[in-house]
């Protein structure tokens, strides 16, 4: 079963003022899903991808979009299938990680993308890296926050393990808290509203539910041998690659540091750590962020 938030759901959100669009995605079981992106900006501008994380739809860019539109880029920013404005499956079993691959694969192939810069953060590097080891041609330069390629050997599994075990445990799935316990300044309150708008009651929140429970942590996971070998492809990836990582993550199995060391083309690259943001990085920094990317995008 298929459902869809009421338009009127997103009506008014603070600091969010862009226009939906919709692709029809196929689907093996389903024929085809919506989703929903941003696009705005000038339509022959290059093109920078924003790609969002656990807890987040595109409204996580609204403070990023005016200034890399600003500064002449296209800017499109997908909400992935069970998120956002995006067709949502009310069964969690319908959601895996290789199908979030395929949808977004899908997603990009449709979109007709060559050469673009990828902006992936948390989950946008998850799903983001695997598909530029296996579609290359989509990307020309990525920029990375706080997020890996995960293979399976995570480092940390149980503490994750015992978070997920807490989240899953509460009656009502946290969204716009998860985010607010995540920033170094907290959210107004029509803000955290604004990240739970999407989910008008728990029967909508099937893809955040099953989100921690997709990531592939242990060598079983069914995920891991197609995110081992898009590692070893990375490991000649020779486009430009940049990291914006919180600087509490350098040195931790969270930072950047396997990245910069693995992908030739971050060899060089400005990479820099972002002071006085804690986990959702683009909700502390978006201005600073922004003007790495044009910087980086544009050179």
């Amino acid at each position: 079963m298929i459902k869809r938030t009421p338009d009127d759901c997103f009506s008014g959100l603070p600091e969010y003022h862009f226009q939906p669009h919709y692709l029809n995605i196929p689907d093996t079981r389903f024929g085809t899903l919506r989703m929903h992106y941003l696009d705005e900006g000038c339509r022959s501008g290059k093109i920078v991808l924003l790609m969002h994380g656990q807890g987040c739809w595109s409204y996580l860019f609204r403070n990023m979009i005016p200034e890399l539109v600003d500064a002449g880029f296209r800017v499109i920013a997908p909400d992935y299938i069970g998120f956002g404005r995006s067709d949502k499956l009310i069964d969690p079993e319908d959601y895996s990680f290789q199908n979030h691959v395929d949808w977004l694969t899908s997603f990009m192939k449709i979109m007709q993308f060559a050469d673009i810069t990828a902006y992936m953060f948390d989950w946008g590097g998850y799903f983001g890296l695997r598909i530029a080891a296996e579609h290359p041609e989509y990307f020309g330069r990525i920029v990375l926050t706080n997020t890996q390629l995960p293979k399976g050997d995570t480092q940390g599994a149980e503490w994750f393990i015992n978070w997920r075990t807490q989240q899953f445990s509460l009656p009502k799935f946290p969204q716009g808290e998860m985010v607010n316990e995540g920033v170094t300044r907290k959210l107004a309150p029509e803000i955290i509203a604004a990240f739970d708008a999407p989910y008008p009651d728990e029967s909508f929140k099937a893809a955040p539910r099953r989100f921690p429970m997709i990531l592939p942590i242990t060598p079983d996971d069914p995920a891991a041998p197609a995110n081992q070998a898009a590692w070893q492809t990375l490991g000649k990836w020779e486009k430009p690659v940049l990291t914006l990582f919180t600087s509490s993550f350098a040195g931790t199995a969270m930072g950047p540091e396997s990245i910069q060391d693995h992908l030739p083309g971050a060899r060089g690259q400005a990479h820099a750590l972002l002071d006085n943001t804690s986990f959702y990085a683009v909700e502390d920094a978006p201005v600073e962020i922004a003007r790495h990317i044009i910087q980086f995008a544009g050179s």
